[in-house]
């Protein structure tokens, strides 16, 4: 795992199509899958992948006092603001708040390293005195696809809302 150094950032809001899971995503890599593969099979089908789309994950929800059934999650992509998108099925569309938010880049080996990611930023938060927000999601931001990346790295960017 190789962590860098938070920053502080205002982030644009996000608009996005998405899938919900309400339950215990902790360690729990199918349900990733399975988010994902709903979300990028209805996109691929409609051409919607473009050099500007993220993949993303909107976490809603404190694990360390929320219990396991009530987790919520939003698997997302963003899409242009303002495109005419029909919906079906699971799929839905919102837009995801932006602002002040604490930003760190994480290279992990696999999904086992998320959990402790998410712990370190929380820490340089609590350690500089900075007050979490939690009526706004955090995120991570997919930089890539561990799957062609030449290490199978997870590139991915940690965001917690801050007050």
């Amino acid at each position: 795992m190789n962590l860098s150094a938070p920053d502080v950032l205002d982030i644009d809001p996000k608009e996005v199509v998405y899938v919900s899971f309400v339950g215990n995503y902790i360690g729990n890599a199918s349900v990733f899958e399975k988010l994902f593969g709903t979300l990028c099979g209805w996109a691929g089908d409609k051409h919607m992948f473009g050099p500007e789309t993220r993949l993303l994950s909107a976490y809603y929800d404190d694990p360390d006092t929320t219990p396991p059934e009530e987790l919520r999650v939003d698997v997302c992509m963003t899409i242009p603001p303002g495109i005419e998108i029909p919906l079906d099925g699971e799929i839905q569309r919102q837009t995801l708040p932006g602002g002040k938010y604490a930003v760190m880049r994480a290279e992990l080996t696999g999904p086992e390293e998320y959990s402790p990611a998410w712990y370190a930023i929380a820490g340089w938060i609590n350690e500089n005195n900075l007050e979490l927000d939690l009526s706004r999601p955090g995120y991570e931001i997919y930089l890539n696809s561990p799957d062609e990346d030449p290490e199978k790295l997870h590139r991915v960017e940690i965001c917690l809302a801050l007050k």
